[in-house]
């Protein structure tokens, strides 16, 4: 597995546990809004599993758990056994997923490696290409979100909203299809490492407007920032 970043401490990315970022290189899809273009593109300079692992010894008494993010991590069939070794240091795991290897979840969920799942979901499904910039199947999209809502694990769905890409009819459709989960909706914000530069997020009205829209729907949740 190729690792492109470490952050060594948050108390924000893993709810409720104080937790180290291990980033991996590369990603199956290629969003226009990414704000991680050099893990995507692999150009992001690796860190040995040995650095993470030694620091990880030296910090499992004081550290809850580890989040696992990307790029994506599922593309790296070595993922599970890499996350059976955080366990054997008795550390949590939250996994940062797109969702498009369904086998490699199941497989993850079935062997009880993950305490919380994130799982992106960029649009509509019939809309995704239009995110991914790529033929997709997404049937595995799906597969993924019901593995995820019939396990046991705590976990959430997330959108990145873009003003005139995704509306609240989108949204409604969604929500939907995820039946009552926890769901973020989260604006997108502009990055110097964001491709395409003709995108925007909503306005803090915008935004106001949108988590009104959702009052009676106490799963899902606007992020401001």
């Amino acid at each position: 597995m190729r690792i492109g970043g470490f952050n060594k401490l948050t108390t924000q990315d893993f709810p409720g546990n104080l937790a180290c970022i291990i980033f991996t290189n590369g990603c199956n899809f290629d969003c226009d809004y990414c704000y991680n273009r050099d893990l995507v593109e692999s150009h992001a300079p690796e860190i040995s599993e040995e650095e993470i692992f030694s620091y990880l010894n030296q910090r499992k008494n004081m550290l809850d758990g580890v989040v696992i993010s990307g790029g994506e991590p599922t593309i790296w069939n070595d993922l599970i056994p890499f996350m059976e070794k955080i366990k054997e240091l008795g550390l949590k795991i939250k996994l940062d997923t797109n969702g498009y290897r369904p086998e490699l979840l199941k497989e993850i969920l079935d062997k009880n490696l993950v305490d919380y799942i994130a799982m992106d979901i960029k649009a509509l499904f019939n809309e995704y290409y239009k995110i991914v910039n790529r033929k997709l199947d997404t049937d595995k999209l799906i597969e993924s979100i019901n593995l995820i809502k019939k396990s046991k694990v705590d976990h959430e769905f997330r959108t990145t909203i873009i003003k005139g890409f995704h509306t609240i009819e989108d949204l409604d459709k969604i929500v939907e299809v995820i039946d009552g989960s926890p769901y973020y909706l989260q604006n997108f914000r502009m990055e110097d490492t964001v491709i395409n530069k003709k995108l925007f997020g909503f306005s803090e009205e915008e935004l106001k407007g949108i988590q009104e829209h959702f009052k009676d729907k106490p799963s899902v949740t606007v992020r401001y920032v």
